[in-house]
């Protein structure tokens, strides 16, 4: 089981999407309550771009439990695949737990600011985007800024008179 996962993920790695996914859908078939086996099923779902044949795989991966470096991985997979989906109330639960364990993960971050644009949260997304930017930017341009960047993060449809 090994050397076949290990055999997947280099076919990913170098591209080879289709196969590594026909590899990983008999893995699933032979170890189906393989937490890591149902993650990387998922992930080739994602790369192929039918991003609702992941979601089941991304929800028993998780369900079975998972490493925290895949569960990271996993939660910012689902709640993507449910935003690309339209299922937006669903990436934001999904995204909201994600940043409850992983709350210094800016992609999760950022992602979940995604959905947030969707829903309609525009201020909250941007807040997120801000913070964001401000917290991992080396641009010493915006560094210059960076206190009143932060300062209206979360008062942008605050007017000053």
């Amino acid at each position: 089981m090994k050397r076949e996962l290990e055999k997947a993920i280099h076919l990913r790695k170098n591209g080879n999407h289709k196969e590594s996914n026909e590899l990983l859908i008999k893995l699933v078939q032979q170890f189906p309550e393989n937490a890591s086996i149902n993650y990387q099923c998922a992930w080739s779902f994602d790369l192929l771009g039918v991003e609702i044949q992941a979601v089941p795989y991304y929800e028993k991966a998780i369900q079975l439990g998972l490493s925290s470096e895949e569960l990271e991985d996993a939660l910012l997979g689902l709640g993507s695949t449910y935003r690309a989906l339209g299922e937006y109330e669903k990436s934001k639960d999904t995204f909201l737990k994600a940043i409850e364990l992983f709350p210094d993960n800016r992609a999760i971050q950022t992602f979940y600011s995604m959905t947030l644009y969707n829903l309609s949260e525009h201020s909250k997304a941007m807040e997120i985007l801000l913070n964001c930017l401000v917290d991992t930017t080396t641009d010493e341009k915006i560094e210059r800024y960076k206190k009143a960047i932060n300062f209206y993060a979360n008062q942008l449809d605050n007017i000053w008179k």
